[in-house]
């Protein structure tokens, strides 16, 4: 049976089978890390004083507002992929940018028109506002970023000129522009509009390949980047509000999609944490261990080498929003289809789908329908377990598929994608380099 397009659900199966015919789009772009203390340590009879300071700063920051941006699923748009709100400019211009863990440059679809714009002209345009600033080529900013190869040489006596940018994603998918500055504004925790100044952005004027026009770019006007990297925005927000953050992906079939929240700085929640793990040759990415993985209780004979980074850099778990399937190493892969397929009661489709190699007929209901139960022993002994809707999906009327792939390449890594996070609040906490998960605070609303 050919899946459904007549609803927001069945509309997202369909380019999710677009997106799979296309392989994965990871983002494997490396950018330096800036990690320099130009301060000498505090002289030992400061440390009394400092004590005391800290705790008024502890007690004062308990009060102050910190960012919260709104989040929804983009799967009325056709789209795997979720939405940030948030507001560019002076005046604020409103973006909806995907969220994506896996990449740094913050960037938007840019329009150099000023008046009667066309309704098709991208959704930000900088003439429009008082704010915007496009770095200098030779301001120390634009070393932060990659360059066009024919990006012309850098003249430090002309005014305009700017700081190209060319960043380049692993599908082939690129965008170019300007690395510019500029005030965003967002809601925060305590009702109050907060502004940040000289925020380094990305002004992509020309924007082109899979991942930035096809479906899966369906709903967004830009790429909101929340990797590890210097330039990403949680590391810039991160200056002011602390290097931690955290959101809730809501369940994509609900209609209408429930909102949800990126909130930048501490949390309240109580977390089952995992230790991130560094890459030395790929420090965008949030690594981590896995250790095991179980059905059903039962630990799985995988061998552990196959989760671990090699020496070139390869392989290893990511966390990552904006990839939706979780991709997973062959030979673990293998092992999980082969169980589930052994303990699965209900009868496979007599219409398999298109790029899932498990899909199940569900129409008969009842006890039956019940599925297994998959669960992840991370590192520090954490174990996430996600329900089976998180990787089991409605594919067709009655037809359930696994949401897992395998990672054909040797140079590929293990992906933990959107689908598989829904219905978990996580915090990605840099300062102390560890992953908290937890279910509670993004339930569906009753």
């Amino acid at each position: 049976m050919a899946p459904f397009i007549s609803s927001p659900l069945s509309l997202l199966t369909f380019f999710l089978l677009l997106f799979l015919s296309s392989a994965a789009a990871s983002h494997h772009l490396k950018l330096p890390l800036l990690h320099r203390n130009p301060y000498p340590p505090p002289p030992s009879d400061a440390l009394s004083a400092d004590n005391h300071r800290l705790s008024f700063l502890f007690s004062a920051s308990r009060k102050h507002p910190r960012p919260r941006l709104p989040v929804t699923s983009a799967a009325s748009f056709g789209s795997g992929q979720y939405l940030v709100s948030l507001h560019l400019g002076t005046p604020p211009q409103p973006l909806l940018l995907i969220a994506d863990t896996g990449s740094d440059l913050t960037w938007v679809s840019c329009s150099a028109c000023r008046r009667h714009c066309s309704p098709q002209s991208a959704p930000f345009r900088p003439r429009r506002s008082a704010t915007f600033s496009p770095h200098h080529c030779y301001n120390p900013a634009c070393n932060l970023v990659p360059h066009p190869k024919n990006s012309p040489r850098c003249n430090r006596t002309r005014l305009h000129s700017t700081c190209r940018y060319q960043y380049s994603y692993a599908d082939g998918s690129v965008t170019t522009g300007f690395f510019s500055t500029e005030t965003t504004t967002f809601n925060a925790t305590a009702g109050k509009l907060l502004k940040f100044q000289h925020f380094n952005f990305g002004c992509g004027f020309w924007n082109s390949g899979p991942s930035l026009s096809g479906p899966s770019f369906n709903g967004g006007d830009g790429v909101l980047g929340l990797g590890r990297g210097p330039i990403s925005f949680t590391s810039q927000l991160g200056r002011d509000f602390g290097h931690k953050f955290s959101y809730c992906l809501m369940d994509y079939t609900l209609s209408p999609p429930p909102t949800s929240y990126l909130l930048i700085g501490a949390g309240k929640s109580k977390f089952s944490y995992t230790p991130l793990l560094v890459n030395p040759l790929s420090q965008t990415f949030y690594y981590i261990k896995i250790e095991s993985v179980s059905i059903n209780n039962v630990k799985l004979r995988i061998t552990p080498s196959i989760w671990a980074i090699d020496k070139y850099g390869n392989g290893g778990t990511v966390v990552d929003s904006g990839t939706t399937i979780t991709f997973l190493p062959e030979p673990a892969y293998r092992t999980i289809l082969a169980v589930f397929e052994r303990l699965v009661k209900l009868p496979e489709s007599a219409n398999p789908v298109p790029g899932f190699d498990l899909c199940l007929n569900v129409s008969s209901g009842g006890p039956r329908t019940s599925l297994p139960q998959l669960s992840f022993r991370l590192g520090g002994g954490a174990v996430f377990k996600p329900p089976p809707r998180n990787y089991f999906i409605d594919a067709a009327e009655d037809v359930k598929c696994l949401a897992l792939q395998p990672v054909t390449t040797d140079a590929g890594f293990a992906v933990i994608g959107n689908l598989m996070q829904q219905g978990y609040t996580f915090e990605f906490d840099k300062d102390r380099s560890r992953l908290g998960f937890t279910r509670r605070g993004c339930s569906a609303p009753p």
